[in-house]
């Protein structure tokens, strides 16, 4: 039996009240353009004025040229064609035709006139989805996923073809995990499309650096590139990049094994624009790769190095000392120590910081860079055993605009939250998870004296009785109190709100 199948793509644009419209063949939308009104259309008959459609920014609607593509018609009651217009018996659902193929839609109420006569068919037969203006089908396309426009959209006619090559869907490009992508599409992209200022090309494995190298020498406004774990690609594509496209002001290139301290030094002498990079868990980048892109790119506002071994004090230091406008630093597990973090204190621009898993941080530098960054307003100390109650102490006093602090498995005890609440009028996020001397009494003194405190992270803090955190729950509804039976329960009631149910004979 030949069945042909349907794809169902919604898109529900704006809160105000939207009607589904069926799109002849395979795309299903609802659409309410905010600019105009909320439309209704109906592919398979007009049942929606088309006057109604763009009231207020112009009074004439712009006609496009009908499809005629033999995949767009549907039979009509008589056995004849209609261009997308297919009509079934009234009031009924959508069914498929086992021997055509072709699907029957619902019938749709003709369009009355203003004195109350319904219109003739022939008075609507040309009101069809592509009579609407490009604007407002663009508007519509807009909200696709690139997989969904290429795959989906694209093949309902020549018309929508055509919209989903617009220039404006082609400036940022998202193939991220799509393991069809190689170099050959990314090569007809960048000839056809060099007005790119965007690309996304995660997990992408098929793509090599011939691939990037195309594309860098086709898009020189091209300003953001990620790629992450592509462990395939190596020097040579980043530092086409830097040669090709000097406007680049976000590179995240996380997890590639090959890059070496060459392209972060082609970065550094083509991109001063650069804002933005992601070097995390690049393990053949040292210290004279950093130092060189440090001075390099004067504007960087944004660095997050994760486990790279061969990055030192040295590397913290030239970062502190040549991009003084920082907001974000990040060396997760890299081998630097207090004496690099130190240089941390002249940015007064500093918000972010995360220091977790730095095995030589001590007390006193920690409170010093909290001292000196007034608009540090989140800090991540995980994973440092060195961190002390004294250390937060001294952090809930002097960190007058810190919101999130994250002290998973640091040495503190109750002393700790007692001392956030009591000092603190701004955190809002503490995590104490796997901090084994937390008890019930710092738990619930927290919870008592902090007005901020919205979220506090209890994760195997085995001291902490899950009835104590019960009773919690109860008397501070505004905060969250994460552990895993709280975790589970919250899984299970958004399992529940999204209709899930237990299958009892399963268990049986």
């Amino acid at each position: 039996m030949n069945h042909r199948s349907y794809l169902c793509v919604c898109v529900c644009v704006c809160v105000c009240e939207c009607v589904c419209v069926c799109v002849c063949v395979c795309v299903c939308v609802c659409v309410c353009v905010c600019e105009c009104v909320c439309l209704r259309v109906c592919a398979c008959l007009a049942c929606f004025p088309l006057v109604q459609v763009c009231k207020r920014k112009c009074s004439e609607v712009q006609r496009c040229s009908p499809c005629k593509q033999p995949r767009c018609a549907f039979p009509g009651p008589d056995g004849g064609l209609e261009n997308g217009l297919g009509v079934s018996s009234g009031g009924r659902e959508a069914s498929s035709d086992a021997g055509t193929g072709h699907c029957h839609l619902p019938h749709c109420p003709l369009p009355s006139s203003p004195d109350g006569h319904v219109k003739a068919p022939d008075a609507v037969e040309a009101l069809r989805i592509n009579h609407l203006p490009s604007s407002i089908l663009l508007k519509v396309l807009a909200h696709l996923t690139v997989k969904e426009r290429c795959l989906c959209a694209s093949l309902v006619c020549k018309y929508w073809r055509d919209l989903c090559l617009d220039f404006q869907f082609w400036k940022q490009i998202d193939l991220s995990g799509l393991q069809q992508v190689n170099d050959d599409l990314l090569v007809k992209i960048a000839s056809r499309r060099q007005n790119v200022t965007e690309i996304n090309i995660s997990d992408c494995r098929g793509v090599q650096d011939h691939g990037v190298c195309s594309l860098a020498s086709h898009c020189p406004g091209l300003q953001k590139y990620t790629a992450y774990r592509c462990k395939q690609l190596g020097d040579l594509s980043l530092s086409a990049l830097a040669s090709h496209c000097p406007l680049l002001v976000k590179v995240h290139v996380g997890n590639q094994d090959k890059l070496t301290d060459d392209a972060l030094k082609k970065l550094g002498e083509h991109c001063s624009e650069l804002k933005d990079v992601h070097l995390g868990q690049c393990y053949s980048i040292t210290d004279e790769g950093v130092v060189a892109l440090a001075m390099g790119c004067p504007k960087l506002q944004r660095i997050y190095m994760q486990e790279n071994k061969l990055v030192t004090d040295r590397s913290v230091q030239a970062v502190a000392e040549h991009c003084p406008e920082l907001q974000f630093v990040g060396f997760m597990g890299c081998p630097v120590t207090s004496q690099g973090v130190i240089h941390l204190t002249g940015l007064r621009s500093l918000s972010i910081l995360d220091l977790r898993h730095i095995s030589e941080l001590n007390n006193e530098t920690v409170m010093e860079v909290v001292r000196k960054c007034h608009n540090l307003s989140s800090l991540n100390l995980c994973l440092n055993w060195s961190i002390n109650d004294r250390c937060v102490e001294i952090i809930a006093k002097e960190g007058r605009s810190l919101k999130e602090l994250y002290l998973v498995s640091c040495k503190i005890t109750d002393h700790a939250l007692i001392a956030i609440g009591q000092y603190s009028s701004t955190i809002e996020t503490v995590d104490a998870g796997w901090c084994k001397d937390i008890t019930d009494q710092g738990a619930t003194q927290i919870a008592q004296s902090s007005k901020s405190l919205r979220y506090l992270g209890l994760m195997r803090c085995d001291k902490v009785n899950e009835e104590t955190v019960e009773r919690l729950v109860v008397q501070y509804p505004h905060i969250v109190f994460s552990t895993v039976m709280q975790d589970c329960k919250r899984t299970l009631e958004r399992a529940y709100q999204m209709g899930w149910s237990p299958n009892t004979s399963n268990a049986l």
